[in-house]
């Protein structure tokens, strides 16, 4: 990148804290008593809670860019009762994988056979050039001594066909999806996709007919060499989770979590849509894939577990009119498939704000939580910026992009308060460090993956990310 081109992308990070904030920074009158904020709006009527607000409840007439933060949560189940589970563990066993790190997933193979029931139901496949599968089968004990006898005998061979190791988990778990509610696919990879389908587009698709079918894909990837957005990609269309790790010996640790969150299950199928009145435009859904069709916005979310929370920040353009009078921002809607009533369940709440020519009441009543969500979500879109920069060996236009970071959450604090964002600044400080020491390909990989992680986070994917 050029520094012509480089100066305008600084220049455009720092004109979010303006689309942040709304306003220039005004303390209120001395003396003046503190105006309660709105109180956000929360819908429930199932296993899912949907609690909305807006960054500015008041606006001036005119035009006014503000945020609609949304946070879902599924309900806590006492004892996070246990659902019984149609598994398929994909394991990459490609010669990247050789030694220490197909050591450790099969130990983590082994530990996942371990916590399963006879209730249960496990198909286990590796993948090089070839495929090769222990078909689905119930976990009683005989079973899973035959499990962990399979697991054994996995050996590194051959190149990474992750096409075809998707489509031998997807066979094995669809022979059995009849009879259960939570079908899953973990899917594990070190590397690039290098035999079979190997385009980013082709692989994509086998995950979105792996959904279509009901069975959800989550993506771990090890390691400094896999494609950490195609492995991102298979988690967001499968409706699961994606996490990374730089060492393998953690993989048990993530099996056994994925397993939980996938035997707390409570909701699948789960879509928010944002209804947008007259006159209220979409600027965008931040860090989501989103769909349009005239005023509805349509956005998918993962399955929920059992206590999992994910968090949807939309930025929104408004005309506001006559000073005292209501504008509608937007109506919204959880759909999704109630896994506890086994039912179809909605949940609708509505948005508004009030238009006042005073711009101190706006500032008094801007939503401290919701500004500091709002800044996370721009703040991930610039740490996605400073991890391809990085990549690509423009570490100055990288570390520019967190420095554009902690100035959007110095702001932020401005509004909400130090102490709300004072993790999210040594986050920023850490990633810099982080970056500062990428100093070979190895540590620069690490770094990118890291960040690209922490902008899954800071976007909203909470439960979804480990």
């Amino acid at each position: 990148m050029n520094k012509t081109v480089a100066f305008v992308s600084l220049t455009a990070g720092l004109a979010l804290t303006a689309l942040v904030l709304g306003l220039p920074h005004m303390a209120p009158p001395h003396g003046a008593t503190p105006v309660p904020t709105p109180r956000p709006a929360t819908a429930s009527n199932g296993s899912l809670t949907m609690t909305s607000r807006l960054s500015h409840p008041y606006i001036t007439p005119g035009t006014s860019d503000l945020f609609v933060t949304v946070d879902i949560t599924g309900v806590e189940v006492p004892g996070s009762k246990r659902t019984p589970v149609n598994l398929a563990v994909v394991i990459d066993r490609s010669g990247s994988m050789s030694g220490y790190k197909l050591q450790q997933a099969k130990q983590a193979a082994r530990h996942l056979v371990g916590q399963l029931g006879p209730e249960d139901r496990l198909a286990i496949v590796h993948y090089g050039s070839d495929v090769k599968s222990l078909p689905s089968l119930p976990a009683t004990p005989g079973n899973r001594e035959r499990m962990l006898q399979y697991v054994e005998g996995i050996w590194d061979d051959g190149g990474t066909n992750i096409g075809a190791g998707l489509h031998t988990g997807r066979t094995h778990v669809a022979a059995a999806r009849g009879g259960y509610t939570v079908n899953r696919i973990i899917l594990l990879s070190d590397g690039q996709p290098t035999e079979g389908i190997t385009d980013d587009a082709g692989l994509t698709q086998v995950v979105k007919d792996i959904r279509a079918e009901g069975i959800t894909v989550s993506a771990i990837g090890v390691g400094t060499d896999f494609n950490e957005d195609l492995m991102q990609g298979f988690a967001e269309y499968g409706a699961g989770a994606y996490g990374f790790l730089e060492d393998a010996g953690q993989l048990a640790t993530l099996f056994q979590k994925d397993l939980r969150q996938a035997a707390t299950s409570v909701a699948r199928g789960v879509e928010l849509s944002f209804e947008l009145p007259a006159g209220v435009r979409l600027g965008e859904v931040l860090g989501y894939r989103a769909h349009q069709a005239g005023n509805t916005v349509r956005v998918p979310l993962p399955d929920f577990s059992s206590g999992q929370v994910e968090r949807v920040v939309a930025r929104l353009t408004v005309e506001g009119t006559r000073p005292g009078s209501t504008v509608d921002v937007t109506g919204l809607k959880l759909a999704y498939s109630d896994l506890l009533k086994d039912a179809g369940v909605e949940s609708a709440a509505s948005l508004s704000a009030m238009v006042t020519e005073r711009r101190e009441e706006v500032l008094a009543r801007q939503d401290k939580d919701a500004t500091v969500y709002a800044t996370r979500a721009l703040s991930a879109k610039n740490l996605k910026l400073a991890a391809e920069a990085l990549r690509d060996g423009r570490k100055e236009e990288a570390k520019g992009y967190v420095i554009q970071n902690q100035a959007l959450f110095q702001e932020a604090g401005t509004v909400a308060s130090p102490s709300a964002v004072a993790a999210d600044l040594a986050e920023q400080q850490a990633v810099l460090q982080d970056y500062e020491q990428a100093s070979d390909s190895e540590s620069v990989g690490s770094a990118v993956k890291r960040t690209k992680a922490r902008a899954m986070k800071s976007f909203g994917k909470i439960g979804s990310t480990y």
